[in-house]
This record gives C-alpha cells, sequence and structure tokens, in this order.
C-alpha cells in the first residue's frame, strides 16, 4: 500500500509540459502589453527632460543668462559657458563656469545642444534648440526655446 502512494506523489510532483506552456503564454500576453508602454514613456521622459534644459527657465538658459550679466553680452558659442573668453577684458568679468560639466551641453540623446546669439527667430537674445530624437536638425522633433516660424 506504501508503494502505491509513493508511486502517485512521484507522478503529481512537478508540472506538466501544458501547464507551462500556459504560463509562458500569460506573460508573453502580458509582457506584449507592458513593453511597448516602457519604450513610449523613456522616450517622452527623454523629450520632456530636453525641454526642461532647453526652455526659458532651464539649467542652459539660466546660465546664459548669468553669462549676459557678468560680461556683458550673450555667449558667442555654448562652449563659453565652461570656459573663459579669450578676450582679457571680458576674460576679467567672466565669474564662471557657468556650466560645471559639458556633458550638460547635450541633450538626452546625447546631441550638442545648437545655439545662434543673436538669435534668427528670438533677434533680441538667442535661440536654442535640440535636434531630437532623430537628430536632423531643421525637423518636426526639434525641441527649442522658440516657437518655430
Amino acid at each position: 500500500m506504501k508503494t502505491n502512494r509513493m508511486k502517485r506523489n512521484r507522478r503529481r510532483s512537478g508540472f506538466t509540459l501544458l501547464e507551462i506552456l500556459v504560463v509562458i503564454g500569460i506573460i508573453a500576453v502580458l509582457a506584449a502589453f507592458v513593453v511597448p508602454n516602457l519604450i513610449g514613456a523613456s522616450e517622452q521622459a527623454k523629450k520632456d527632460m530636453t525641454q526642461s534644459q532647453v526652455k526659458d527657465a532651464g539649467a542652459i538658459a539660466n546660465a546664459i543668462n548669468v553669462f549676459r550679466v557678468s560680461v556683458g553680452r550673450y555667449p558667442k558659442e555654448l562652449s563659453e559657458l565652461t570656459q573663459k573668453p579669450d578676450d582679457a577684458d571680458e576674460a576679467k568679468k567672466w565669474h564662471g563656469p557657468y556650466i560645471t560639466n559639458a556633458a550638460d551641453l547635450k541633450d538626452a540623446w546625447g546631441n550638442e545642444f545648437k545655439y545662434v546669439a543673436p538669435g534668427k527667430v528670438r533677434e533680441d537674445s538667442y535661440d536654442l534648440w535640440s535636434v531630437g530624437p532623430d537628430g536632423q536638425d531643421g525637423s518636426d522633433d526639434d525641441i527649442t526655446n522658440f516657437t518655430k516660424k
């Protein structure tokens, strides 16, 4: 009698192939819904982060404005936020670095921010933008501190 019970218990230990396939199928269906949402959220987070850097109250904009107040003009290039100007008079007024890490001058996709002063759109100040996820300047996904014409 005891051996019959042991045989039954041995047969019942573990999972059948059908049970394993059902569990794998359920996991696959859940992953099909979750993964695309996670990928979309990541891309939107990069866009939001880049927008916060570019907008008028962003970190780069603040550094540009502090540079302008100190030196008396907008920087010719964004690199002037991390390096002293060559001109001796301007170098005396320079109280930087206004951005300590040059990597902060890149967007969430690793592209350098574009900058023009005086701006072509905002002629009284500067234009600052990211080429966006596609890396192409002038495309619809560019993130700017100005409204495109």
